[in-house]
């Protein structure tokens, strides 16, 4: 057995832990980029306090023209480090940020999938993340998703440098989020756990952190739903999203997300939303796929092992778990493929660009065009 493990250098956890950023920052630089979500008036004090030397504001996916007018906006701003607080979003566009601070390179370089992939020739400048949502587990990932809008297609720029720093997690700052982004997120977050679990890259620590993250997914994220106050819940959450991303930046992700990326691509759909509503059809294919050709995987031993953990039940099978998260799905109320625009039409252009996406290699098992397909229809 042999595996590499990366995180973020420091995490701080605690309710109450965003007080400390601006003296964090003040370790790590002097001129800090402030990267935050569309609404000024939640870092309004953050902003006062920090006097940023360049403030981006990312509504709505971050693409690739906004990363480029990003960085060249903290470039001639001199910024010497960043600090990114927000959602996905916000984070993502943060790293992409920190990185091309430093990296002056076409964007394209080092772009996967639509560029060429090419690493960082030199480090990214020093990076807080701060998430303000419990889902996409940004804060400890090792790359920032962006929107090529000329492709309609979701891609990463990726390096194990973009790892931040400092990642700060504050469950209070998630008590406000509404219900159907805590819907979203959340499902986001048990998706990554589960494709983390079940990756062919997957190893014991990363299986490890997963199992943790789901036993709390399992339990709170139906109440923090119900009850967005509910502290502990938010607690949980905020914890299930951390493990999830540090969990998905060391053992690869699968078809759920191989999917997501050309979906939210193309159509105007919360990533979770999407990840959510496809986890379930994934889960079923991956399932029999794993019973008819490789029957003695780990991977289906995994699958028996989550749905253990989601239902509580332990004769509970693989199949059974499927079940679960299509129960947890209608209760959550995500919306179905056909409600976020997509008709069987699209189903080709979306399973072959689904194909060549990076999170479709720690798929447990190779899914050929037809079961694809199939789980687009069974989403739809």
């Amino acid at each position: 057995m042999q595996f590499q493990f990366s995180t973020a250098s420091r995490i701080i956890f605690r309710p109450g832990a965003a007080k400390a950023i601006p003296e964090l920052t003040a370790e790590l630089g002097q001129r800090p980029c402030l990267v935050t979500g569309g609404n000024p008036e939640r870092t309004s004090e953050l902003e006062e306090a920090l006097r940023p030397a360049a403030t981006v504001r990312i509504s709505g996916e971050p693409d690739t023209g906004a990363a480029l007018d990003a960085a060249r906006l903290a470039r001639d701003a001199e910024c010497d480090m960043v600090v990114a607080v927000g959602g996905g979003s916000a984070m993502d566009t943060g790293k992409v940020v920190a990185a091309l601070i430093s990296n002056t390179g076409d964007i394209f370089d080092y772009l996967e999938v639509v560029g060429k992939g090419l690493p960082l020739s030199e480090k990214p400048v020093p990076l807080i993340t701060v998430p303000t949502t419990a889902g996409t587990g940004s804060e400890v990932t090792a790359n920032g998703v962006l929107l090529v809008r000329e492709q309609g297609v979701k891609v990463s720029l990726r390096n194990t440098a973009m790892i931040a720093d400092v990642a700060v997690i504050d469950p209070e700052l998630t008590l406000s989020v509404p219900p159907a982004v805590t819907a979203a997120t959340g499902m986001d977050a048990l998706a990554q756990l589960m494709e983390a679990y079940v990756s062919t890259r997957s190893t014991p620590m990363t299986s490890g952190l997963c199992r943790e993250g789901l036993i709390r997914a399992a339990t709170s994220l139906p109440i923090a739903y119900e009850d967005g106050l509910d502290l502990p819940a938010r607690e949980d959450m905020a914890l299930a999203a951390l493990f999830s991303g540090i969990a998905l930046a060391n053992a690869g992700l699968g078809a759920v997300h191989g999917f997501a990326a050309p979906i939210g691509g193309a159509f105007a759909a919360p990533h979770g939303a999407v990840c959510g509503c496809l986890l379930p059809h994934v889960m079923r294919a991956n399932i029999r796929a794993l019973r008819h050709r490789e029957p003695d995987s780990p991977a289906l031993f995994a699958y028996n092992e989550i749905a253990v953990i989601l239902s509580g039940d332990v004769t509970a099978s693989a199949e059974d778990g499927a079940d679960w998260v299509g129960e947890l799905c209608h209760e959550l109320e995500i919306p179905s493929l056909s409600a976020m625009g997509v008709t069987p039409d699209h189903f080709d252009q979306l399973a072959a660009k689904a194909e060549s996406a990076s999170s479709m290699r720690g798929n447990p098992v190779a899914l050929s065009r037809e079961e694809l397909t199939g789980i687009l229809e069974a989403a739809i």
